[in-house]
């Protein structure tokens, strides 16, 4: 575990939308610095993302300086979005949380994102990550909070258990879905030089100058099945992860991390395992 490194940082800064790519990312309490701070809701309130909408995937949002958004999708005119200022909240729901977030102040957004979907959506704002969505409590410690991200502030991949996958994946009947690039998990973090699902049993990593603990193990939805460039759909990793990988009633791949310190990450920082 000596050679572990810090591979790749990934954030989203609207979920479901694709993911980009940095050199290094500020670790906040909720997250790292612009991941998962916007995300589209229905007319009824709930989160839109990429199980129900896959073409979510081809959408990006370039995150600003100041934490606004400059988003873009094919066929659709580039959309600079600020952070609202005026506070308003609405209720959202997202899976079995209710929360409160400030939609965009401009109508034009939310009306760029739902002709670019073909669905009524608006696109809403965590103003305040301290205080709106605690951590699930079964796995939390007192005052840990979340963006909108799934469940936890950051996520987990080894570049060595996506190897392992993709070698089961090519040994099964879907075999021509394969390899899979680790976008279809949508990490955070990527780790190289450990051994195939080492992660499994860490409970407390740094990564650089900055410590997690993990919360728990990551079980995997559809949106897996969703190549990230295409918005196609097809039954790998869910069928492999079936077969090889159910633990605790989930399919698992990747493990959800808790920052227990601040600081930045940076590629290429030493990833060493505490605990």
């Amino acid at each position: 575990m000596g050679n572990a490194l810090l591979q790749s940082i990934h954030v989203h800064p609207v979920k479901a939308f694709r993911g980009i790519s940095l050199r290094e990312a500020v670790v906040e309490p909720w997250g790292l610095a612009g991941d998962r701070r916007w995300m589209l809701i229905d007319d009824g309130g709930k989160v839109v993302t990429q199980r129900q909408q896959p073409r979510l995937a081809k959408a990006a949002a370039e995150l600003l300086p100041d934490g606004g958004l400059r988003l873009s999708a094919p066929g659709a005119p580039p959309l600079t979005v600020p952070v609202p200022r005026r506070g308003g909240t609405v209720p959202v729901e997202i899976f079995r949380d209710k929360v409160e977030a400030v939609p965009a102040e401009d109508p034009a957004v939310h009306e760029w994102c739902t002709a670019w979907l073909g669905i009524r959506v608006r696109l809403v704002h965590m103003d305040d990550p301290a205080t709106r969505r605690p951590v699930d409590p079964e796995y939390a410690l007192p005052g840990e909070t979340v963006s909108f991200a799934d469940g936890y502030p950051l996520l987990l991949t080894t570049t060595a258990s996506l190897d392992a996958l993709n070698s089961l994946i090519a040994g099964g009947e879907h075999a021509h879905e394969g390899p899979l690039p680790m976008n279809r998990f949508r990490p955070n973090v990527v780790v190289s030089g450990t051994d195939a699902w080492a992660e499994d049993d860490w409970t407390r990593v740094a990564i650089g100058d900055v410590t997690f603990r993990v919360a728990k193990m990551c079980g995997r939805c559809v949106v897996t099945t969703t190549d990230q460039d295409t918005a196609g759909r097809g039954k790998e990793p869910l069928f492999s992860l079936g077969r090889h990988r159910r633990i605790g009633g989930k399919l698992v791949f990747g493990q959800n991390l808790v920052p227990l310190t601040g600081g930045t990450v940076r590629v290429g920082d030493p990833v060493r395992i505490l605990a």
